[in-house]
């Protein structure tokens, strides 16, 4: 792994994440937040063709090359943008020879539905979900394994992965899917730099979208 890895006051960070109808950028330097940039725009059939121009866009070659961290989102969300950001990450990962984490949309999202249901006062774990058009659900468990008075001091365990269930049971805490671009990429910043450490350069092989039933759903 980069030498500069292991010189936590110098890492530049790169997150990829997208929604149901958007994508965006997030960069970091050093963990800095006076340093942070974020990128959000609106995609339609034209993803594919803008994604790279959109990128460069927001960050330039030099500061690219010296980027030690990525991380990007792999779903549940607009199957196409997840497979796209997700080859995009992989193939960045793969020419800086740096390691790639990755992280459920549910998961990015499960410490600030948290915060904004008082969730952490009094529950353990709850279920985010998301409607899908004909039937059934893409549902997710998370659990509080650190509790504060702080609710910004959060510690969220993704203990299912988001998966395709009939329904949920009416006894569990349950929370549907509410993405939110900007505090999203803030957070995916976030979980990033806390697990700077803990990948592999080779991690960008298990790196796979995320969507657990047929995109055409």
């Amino acid at each position: 792994m980069r030498n500069k890895l292991k010189q936590k006051e110098n890492y530049p960070t790169l997150v990829i994440h997208s929604t149901d109808n958007s994508f965006g950028f997030g960069y970091r330097k050093n963990n800095a937040l006076e340093s942070e940039e974020l990128f959000i725009k609106k995609f339609n059939n034209d993803l594919c063709k803008n994604l790279i121009n959109d990128l460069n866009q927001f960050i330039s070659k030099e500061n690219l090359q010296k980027i030690n961290k990525l991380s990007v989102s792999i779903g549940p969300a607009n199957f196409n943008a997840s497979r796209l950001i997700v080859v995009l990450a992989r193939t960045i990962s793969q020419q800086l020879n740096c390691p790639l984490d990755s992280f459920s949309s549910f998961e990015i999202m499960a410490k600030r539905i948290a915060s904004k249901n008082d969730i952490f006062r009094n529950k353990k774990s709850f279920w985010i979900y998301k409607k899908l058009k004909r039937q059934g659900l893409i549902a997710g468990k998370y659990e509080i394994c650190h509790k504060e008075k702080n609710s910004s001091d959060l510690v969220i365990r993704e203990t299912v992965l988001p998966k395709f269930v009939k329904e949920l049971d009416n006894e569990e805490i349950t929370f549907e899917a509410d993405y939110d671009d900007k505090e999203d990429l803030k957070e995916l910043l976030n979980l990033t730099n806390k697990n700077l450490l803990n990948s592999n350069l080779d991690s960008w092989k298990k790196v796979l979208p995320l969507y657990p039933i047929s995109p055409i759903n």
